[in-house]
């Protein structure tokens, strides 16, 4: 395995919204993808009707954390405070380059025809549906079916951050979906139910129908032990996940962790894999292959 020679003992620069400043103990693979990010830019504005507007998060900044962690490649998601512009996020592959860098949007299902040309073009590669709390979505459930439609074409997928009782509320439209499926955070199981969920069997069936992509990321979302307890009630989860499907998996700093007031420390939370799974020929494929086919890097 190709690997960075940072040495896990090495102070980095310190990154805004991440906690520490080591460098990771995991080797990390040459071309790695931060597969779950988000830029806040003070260039475009924030929606007026956002839950609560986030402070900046620059490509420059972020910049700062590819360096810590030894990341090559990135997928800037779109956040909610931006409703559907993604200015923003184009602007961001923009800077990264195209060859490093794609883009999940924010979309309704009246978003013209045009405009789905020029986010593709612009390293768009899936459409996100951020409904865990739907009361501050930008979209809707209703949205869905319809937009899947108008984006298969395109070789789209679909971000889904839904919650697990969500998952199995909308089974039978999941398995009618025409595009590729990537669900957000692990699939959002709450702890102590964990894999004891009803939704596990659903994701599990649509993993094996070869449709379907789950990304590592957001450990903190639904652990009850938190930072403080090394995330350790999140270990069956992802450990459950890379042993039923390692080929379709994606790892996420979920940076700048916009739902924590505490910011986590990344090379932790990066090494996490090393705990998840002690084989490094998968831990190549989670960072390195699997991002390449879902995002369609060189």
């Amino acid at each position: 395995m190709t690997t960075h020679a940072s040495a896990a003992s090495q102070a980095a620069t310190p990154v805004p919204n991440s906690a520490g400043v080591n460098t990771p103990l995991l080797p990390i693979p040459s071309k790695s993808c931060d597969c779950h990010l988000h830029i806040y830019d003070a260039r475009f504005a924030q929606s007026a009707d956002a839950a609560a507007l986030h402070e900046l998060a620059t490509v420059s900044e972020y910049r700062l954390l590819q360096k810590r962690l030894g990341t090559e490649r990135a997928v800037i998601v779109t956040p909610r405070n931006y409703g559907v512009d993604n200015d923003v996020t184009l602007d961001a592959i923009a800077q990264l380059g195209f060859e490093r860098a794609r883009g999940v949007a924010v979309l309704r299902s009246d978003v013209s025809d045009a405009t789905l040309k020029a986010l593709n073009a612009g390293g768009i590669r899936g459409v996100r549906f951020s409904l865990y709390t739907p009361k501050n979505a930008a979209a809707s459930f209703e949205m869905v079916e319809p937009l899947a439609a108008r984006i298969a074409d395109l070789g789209w997928h679909l971000q889904l951050h839904w919650t697990a009782d969500q998952i199995v509320e909308h089974e039978a439209m999941l398995k009618r979906l025409p595009t590729q499926i990537v669900f957000d955070h692990m699939t959002r199981l709450p702890q102590p139910l964990g894999l004891n969920h009803p939704a596990v069997k659903i994701v599990e069936s649509l993993l094996a129908q070869g449709r379907t992509w789950i990304k590592l990321s957001g450990a903190y979302l639904d652990s009850q032990v938190g930072e403080a307890g090394d995330f350790l009630d999140i270990d069956a989860v992802a450990r459950h996940w890379i042993a039923t499907a390692p080929n379709r998996l994606v790892w996420g700093s979920d940076w700048p962790h916009p739902t924590e007031t505490i910011k986590p420390n990344d090379a932790n939370m990066l090494d996490m894999l090393a705990r998840w799974t002690t084989e490094r020929a998968v831990i190549e494929q989670i960072l390195v292959q699997n991002p390449s086919e879902l995002y369609g890097f060189s």
